[in-house]
């Protein structure tokens, strides 16, 4: 039995292999030769990324990418010896086929702006763009031998994601024939009708045409204008946006018929422009000077619409060669590749360009690509954002550090205030949880509205915009009044009693928050626009008496502080100091020095107990100190936590103090079974005030935790 040969590629990509091409290239299009492919269609792309002027590297991983389909394994086993760059722009193709799997899971009705930014967002090289803009095309013209679901699925998803892109990116002739192909397929009959009423006309029209161009040349030349003219052709897509845009019938239409005039300067521009104007009326409002003010993309041209010979409407555009080209290729006209590893400001710029012009507009951009590039520029980079979806494939961008919570807020301020929950990727998480983009979110909301005062908390971690903290401060701000201070007296006294900060005097208080009472305090408390610890740190400032601060020994003006210090005395230098163990200062609390006998100073807390003692037996041996610039990076800290027992509250606890940063140096731990209480205490190494401050609000969030407060002996 003779056994059947792999179906060979086709003439048109053996043909490729005939001419002088670098070897990484022929290797892949002999590869592809002897492999079940369609040739043709490796063909179509070779040819569009020549044309579109990308180097023999692009057109090599689109191949490859080709290749890697029909034959994996052959992949992985040649993968490992290509280029890095080329094995990233295979992996950018990959990427993207993640984004065509979520486009065939959507939910009908939901928008594609998303899946644009998606795609837009795990693409780090142009270039890919251009290898599927070309592929898309390269499988839309062949598109007639498949079976009539997989055509509308094509042709779908190149009318939302491919075509947009090559309008963003202003590739006019790769648009024009995605979007002609593409309406071709999902709207056959409507695409017949239109190109039967063109090509009924087509006898007229081209003889119009071919009479314009013959008066506007004469003219031009007696001008003294060189030119080069053309009847421009019309895509049927247009013509059928335009019928529907402006309400209009086939025959209503004016610019079916239109010429473009090429010259070589700008000022032959304007003076071609002054030319048809004398010719031929203008119609009032159909002039648009795309140079002086390009498009969005870059697009420059003169338009005008004139009542040209017999009385017809005429479209002119007037432009440059050099605009031409690069309207019709867009950023692939002026792309070049970079050579060499030395940096080259220009070329950078040049790519920073191009990804602004893929940044995300709106859902609804016109046909133009146009809009002000300049309000584009404000808007925020690509990477940036995150982009989440929902159970239904619709995607939505947040910025990074946003939370599950951000999320459902994002999603609808209703869905915010009932979230009880939230699953990415089918797992449970909480919803203080980042999620990355890519990520499919599940919101598991209640029956109630009922935001929690600690989502406003920036300890707690569960909101991160400022647009979601603002919708659960309106939400509070509609409760009473009431309800909203004492929230916030308890809050405080919490946070008090959490730091071991004393009582002092709170009248002062609201005038350095700019407020103008104690309630007012309170319910900026209660609605998150005060952190509990900025109020604990001016009340630590202000708690030591008057009499414990001042020092008895001469001083001098001079700071003397030490090199590799986390101290600075002032008035002596280089002495030894240890912390105190009775109330355990750390960066960021007020303290003080006590001069020991043989054991250097005894730095403590301003408001501690032991040193107000010391100070009344022996004032003179109080002395400034301060924290300094080199402080240490670790400070011993005791704390306590109480709550009630539960299977893994410990390992809870254990597992926050270390993922966030902190070191446990010792614990203790005791349950009291008759109430079903415990109490756990820890020694910890922390960083300063603000890490260990941020850290009880952490641990005050678990579950079963009634209350978690910093040790002091002081």
């Amino acid at each position: 039995m003779v056994q059947a040969a792999p179906p060979s590629a086709s003439t048109r990509l053996a043909a490729w292999r005939e001419r002088a091409l670098p070897a990484p290239l022929t290797e892949v299009i002999e590869l592809c030769s002897q492999r079940p492919m369609n040739g043709d269609e490796c063909a179509d792309v070779l040819d569009l990324l020549g044309m579109l002027g990308c180097d023999a590297q692009t057109q090599t991983a689109a191949l490859w990418f080709e290749l890697a389909r029909v034959d994996p394994v052959l992949w992985q086993q040649q993968a490992a010896r290509l280029p890095a760059e080329l094995q990233r722009l295979v992996a950018g193709q990959e990427a993207a086929e993640q984004v065509w799997m979520l486009h065939a899971q959507r939910a009908p009705g939901t928008g594609t702006e998303g899946l644009r930014r998606l795609l837009l967002a795990i693409i780090r090289d142009v270039r890919v763009v251009f290898i599927l803009l070309a592929r898309q095309l390269a499988r839309l013209r062949a598109a007639s031998a498949l079976p009539e679901p997989e055509r509308q699925a094509l042709a779908r998803l190149t009318n939302d994601i491919h075509a947009p892109l090559a309008n963003r990116l202003g590739i006019w002739q790769l648009k024009w024939e995605l979007e002609d192909l593409a309406f071709r397929h999902l709207q056959p009959e409507t695409y017949k009708r239109i190109a039967k009423l063109l090509d009924e006309r087509r006898t007229d029209r081209e003889g119009f045409i071919e009479e314009s161009l013959e008066v506007l040349r004469r003219a031009l030349a007696a001008a003294g204008i060189e030119a080069n003219l053309a009847g421009r052709p019309k895509h049927i897509y247009s013509i059928w946006k335009k019928m529907q845009r402006k309400a209009l019938e086939f025959s209503d239409l004016y610019d079916i018929r239109a010429v473009r005039v090429l010259v070589d300067s700008v000022a032959d521009c304007y003076g071609a422009l002054g030319v048809v104007h004398t010719l031929w009326p203008h119609l009032p409002g159909e002039f648009d000077d795309y140079i002086a003010r390009p498009k969005g993309n870059d697009y420059r041209s003169l338009h005008t619409a004139v009542i040209g010979p017999r009385g017809k409407t005429l479209e002119v555009q007037i432009r440059t060669h050099d605009m031409h080209r690069y309207n019709e290729l867009g950023v692939a006209a002026h792309w070049r590749y970079k050579e060499g590893g030395s940096g080259d400001s220009e070329f950078e710029a040049k790519i920073a360009w191009m990804r602004r012009l893929l940044e995300p507009r709106g859902e609804n951009e016109a046909d133009s690509g146009g809009g002000d590039l300049a309000a584009e520029l404000q808007t925020e980079l690509l990477e940036d954002r995150v982009y989440l979806l929902t159970p239904k494939g619709e995607v939505f961008d947040l910025p990074h550090g946003a939370t599950v919570l951000d999320f459902a807020y994002h999603i609808h301020t209703e869905v915010g205030h009932r979230c009880r929950g939230a699953k990415v990727n089918g797992r449970i998480v909480p919803l203080s949880f980042q999620p990355q983009s890519g990520d499919r979110i599940e919101i598991l909301t209640g029956k109630l509205s009922e935001p929690r005062r600690d989502w406003l908390s920036v300890h707690h971690g569960y909101l991160n915009t400022n647009r979601a903290r603002e919708k659960v401060r309106v939400w509070f701000r509609r409760i009473a009044h009431d309800a909203n201070i004492a929230a916030g007296r308890a809050m405080l006294d919490r946070e008090l009693k959490r730091n071991a900060v004393p009582a002092a005097d709170l009248s002062k208080l609201p005038a350095h928050f700019h407020l103008k009472s104690h309630d007012e305090l309170l319910i900026a408390l209660a609605l998150g626009e005060i952190n509990p610890g900025q109020i604990t740190r001016v009340l630590q400032e202000a708690a030591a008496p008057a009499e414990v601060m001042q020092s008895a020994l001469p001083v001098t003006s001079r700071h003397a502080t030490h090199e590799h210090s986390a101290l600075s005395i002032e008035g002596i230098g280089n002495l030894l100091t240890t912390l105190a163990r009775c109330c355990q200062p750390l960066p960021g609390d007020p303290v003080r020095g006590f001069i020991t006998r043989g054991r250097g100073v005894s730095v403590h807390r301003a408001d501690c107990s032991s040193l107000a003692w010391l100070a009344q037996r022996d004032p003179e041996r109080v002395i400034d100190v301060e924290w300094g610039k080199a402080a240490a990076q670790a400070y011993e800290v005791d704390i306590e936590l109480r709550g009630y027992d539960r299977k893994g509250l410990q390992k809870d606890v254990t597992s926050l103090i270390s993922n966030f940063g902190t070191h446990i140096i010792a614990s203790s731990s005791r349950v009291f079974t008759r109430t079903g209480e415990v109490e756990m205490r820890f020694t910890l190494r922390v960083r300063d005030y603000e890490q260990l401050s941020t850290l009880l609000g952490r641990l005050a969030a678990l579950p079963n935790v009634v209350e978690v407060r910093r040790v002091s002996g002081g």
